[in-house]
């Protein structure tokens, strides 16, 4: 287990969120803003979206054949605390929109230390209630619209976003539904630059809302190692700041447990 494949699955649950969601556009690039208004539409409406203000999401992560509860709570603005338990060790990230905390058992660091450099950015972007596409000119991003692609037998919309610091990433939408299917991009891990992909399925509606309640990652079509299957969403939760401040050291087996063998990179 490392934070690079942590950091899949933040990406992957930022899809479950009204962040994730897509807004359109002011100006410029219509043909993109008019997909992306029907993204918004078929995810419920803005208005249903605009309402939400905290979420809870929880279910199980499996990591090849090793599989654990995870739970992720998310608050506007930008707070987010993440604990999840492989082979009896929990792992912890913590963010109060400024400052943000983490440990890793498996790599013998059980205390939650303070968070600097990329993992501080990285975990900055996933607490963004909002996601990179609402408001992108404002947050420096650009995105435009490539074109028409396939998701196995399915038609998309292939819509490209690259962010303020040059990183590309892909999002593909079912031309008929207009629900999120697949998600390309890289993330760096040790001065390496890894594709990952990430599968949308299983949409139900919470609240007027759709979402992804199965969700498969990795760095290929045929390595889908990571799965995420959620067992539960909540909405407007009634979340304590408490929550967001630096965590305790989570418990952990009085003996050592062996490390998850992590998906292939």
């Amino acid at each position: 287990m490392n934070f690079m494949r942590l950091r899949t699955l933040c990406i992957a649950l930022l899809f479950l969120l009204p962040a994730a969601t897509l807004f359109p556009a002011a100006a410029g690039a219509q043909t993109a803003d008019e997909i992306l208004a029907k993204v918004l539409a078929a995810r419920g409406g803005l208005d249903k979206l605009r309402a939400i203000t905290s979420e809870r999401v929880s279910g199980q992560i499996s990591f090849g054949d090793v599989t654990g509860p995870f739970v992720v709570e998310l608050k506007r603005p930008l707070k987010m605390h993440m604990q999840l338990t492989i082979q009896n060790q929990t792992m912890v990230r913590v963010y109060d929109g400024k400052q943000g905390w983490a440990n890793n058992p498996f790599a013998g660091k059980v205390d939650p230390e303070a968070m600097s450099g990329d993992e501080l950015k990285n975990i900055t972007e996933e607490s963004d209630f909002d996601g990179p596409l609402l408001d992108y000119k404002s947050k420096g991003n650009q995105i435009e619209l490539v074109g028409k692609d396939k998701v196995d037998d399915k038609d998309v919309w292939r819509l490209k976003l690259t962010t303020k610091n040059g990183d590309a990433r892909f999002y593909l939408f079912d031309a008929n539904s207009f629900l999120l299917l697949k998600w390309e991009g890289k993330r760096k891990y040790q001065d390496q630059e890894l594709p990952v992909e990430s599968h949308f399925s299983d949409y139900r509606e919470v609240g007027g809302v759709k979402f992804a309640f199965a969700i498969d990652s990795g760095s290929t079509p045929t390595e889908l190692t990571q799965k995420i299957r959620i067992e539960k969403i909540e909405l407007n939760p009634d979340l304590s700041d408490a929550e967001f401040v630096k965590p305790p050291t989570p418990p952990q087996p009085s003996a050592p447990a062996a490390t998850p063998a992590p998906p292939p990179a």
